[in-house]
């Protein structure tokens, strides 16, 4: 029994008691938009996602210099809002008609996540504005299960075991059933 076991756990029993705590559920939807520089464009990007979700959207910067692209060290260059509940399953569903709801399986990661993009922001729904552009987002959606908090909270956390996790064909088969979706 190594460390490899540990990477490779499978869901081996079932929940008989309390079977509503093997339900999946999405925890949250993180919509960003990459700029790649600051100024008007950025502040464009951010009523963007303002008016998709409703939320004020936050601006994120940049790590490092990097001269071929002009980008500074601590200069906002794109910006992104996370979404939870009943809205966010609403705006998942409005871009994966945009992607027809198909997915590659290169989308989900092993934890349990699948992310995916769009090139036009108009597909959504939103009506253009010549004086805001076209901008593409990321999409990136967490799942759990119920219980989850008990490994993030601050006071008394502990560990999740392997069989409570949410794993990669899990959340290919939630995508199937939730929203209908084929995965390539």
């Amino acid at each position: 029994m190594g460390f490899s076991s540990h990477l490779n756990c499978s869901r081996s029993f079932s929940c008989a008691i309390h079977p509503e705590m093997n339900d999946i559920r999405i925890e949250k939807l993180v919509l960003n938009i990459c700029v790649g520089e600051s100024g008007d464009r950025l502040t464009r990007a951010a009523k963007v996602l303002e008016q998709l979700t409703g939320q004020k959207p936050v601006f994120s910067r940049s790590r490092l210099t990097i001269r071929g692209f002009s980008i500074r060290r601590n200069e906002k260059i794109s910006t992104h809002v996370t979404v939870r509940g009943e809205k966010a399953a609403e705006i998942i569903e409005r871009g994966l008609r945009c992607k027809d709801f198909e997915l590659s399986a290169k989308n989900f990661n092993n934890n349990g996540c699948f992310g995916f993009g769009i090139t036009e922001h108009i597909d959504m729904g939103i009506k253009y504005d010549p004086a805001t552009g076209i901008f593409g987002a990321d999409f990136y959606v967490q799942l759990t299960r119920p219980g989850n908090r008990v490994c993030q909270r601050k006071r008394a956390n502990a560990k999740i075991g392997c069989s409570h996790r949410v794993g990669r064909e899990e959340a290919m088969e939630y995508f199937k059933t939730k929203f209908d979706g084929l995965v390539l």
